[in-house]
């Protein structure tokens, strides 16, 4: 843990304050006053930093986890002879979640078209992998493009979402980030693989050794508060498609979807899934860099 040099104390970035959206200024704003004059050391400026880390990692996950109650209150409170079949309620729910986020300017227009463009390769992917059986939705409503209903797209969205969110939330700089084009070409790769596998070789352990090579030596510096952290990227990484698994058989649990061996009773996702989760958030992370191209760390 390192201190920078300088006394901008802010909730959110802090070189880069117009990244921040309207709404996030007013937080940084009130966060500042509230923590100004705290202790720099000892065990409650820790406790400091840990509580502003996990806000603004709440703060990141905001759509993921609207996405996550609208899925787990279908399953619980949602009435099966209801006019509107649960999967389009879903879909409506996903929207307005969307529709608020840009209202409120909780995403900027910068950020949206990545949002989307991860919604659309999410999308075309749901709907080559029903058709093969890899997973399966609930035949219900009409909200849908084949088997796919239109809520699923946003689940993909809110991966996006997250990782714009938490880049300028935590002015993320990098020390040895591989060149764009590289990542670009590997995220593709990943992306092809998804498909190509039901008919020819699965590269996923190639490409999982090309991302390792890649991404090895990068090392991401975020700041929390006062302390700014320095940690592995490929660390991160892991970390993240860990937590999208746990929230993916949350889902599975209230019945977003089901896997072939869930169909006969609700069992863990395999954990083979965290791989491919970790590929596809690749995926992410590469689109998200073509907005926020990785800086390096400021020289004190």
């Amino acid at each position: 843990m390192s201190a920078p040099g300088h006394s901008g104390e802010d909730f959110g970035d802090a070189s880069p304050q117009r990244q921040l959206t309207g709404l996030e200024r007013t937080i940084d704003r009130a966060a500042h006053r509230l923590l100004a004059g705290k202790p720099a050391r000892g065990a409650r400026a820790v406790l400091i930093e840990a509580a502003v880390f996990l806000l603004k990692q709440a703060w990141a996950c905001i759509f993921g986890a609207l996405m996550l109650v609208v899925i787990v209150a279908a399953r619980l409170w949602y009435p099966d002879d209801a006019g509107l079949a649960r999967n389009d309620a879903m879909t409506v729910a996903a929207v307005a979640i969307q529709i608020g986020m840009l209202v409120f300017r909780l995403e900027s227009g910068r950020e949206l078209w990545v949002i989307v463009l991860f919604h659309i390769t999410g999308t075309v992917m749901e709907l080559f992998k029903t058709d093969v059986g890899s997973w399966a939705y609930a035949a219900d409503g009409v909200l849908r493009i084949g088997a796919v209903p239109l809520f699923s797209g946003f689940m993909y969205a809110a991966v996006g979402s997250y990782m714009v969110r938490v880049y300028r939330l935590h002015d993320l700089r990098f020390t040895r980030y591989p060149p764009i084009w590289a990542t670009t070409v590997v995220a593709a790769a990943i992306y092809a693989n998804f498909f190509t596998h039901h008919y020819i070789f699965d590269a996923r352990w190639i490409l999982l050794a090309s991302v390792v090579l890649l991404w090895a030596p990068t090392v991401m510096h975020f700041r929390i508060w006062r302390a700014t952290l320095k940690v592995p990227l490929l660390l991160i990484f892991v970390g993240v498609a860990l937590f999208i698994w746990i929230a993916e058989n949350i889902a599975t649990l209230s019945g977003a979807w089901l896997y072939p061996s869930q169909t006969d009773g609700w069992e863990l996702v395999s954990g083979q899934k965290i791989v491919s989760w970790f590929l596809l958030m690749i995926i992410s992370v590469v689109m998200v860099t073509w907005v926020y191209r990785p800086k390096r760390p400021e020289v004190a």
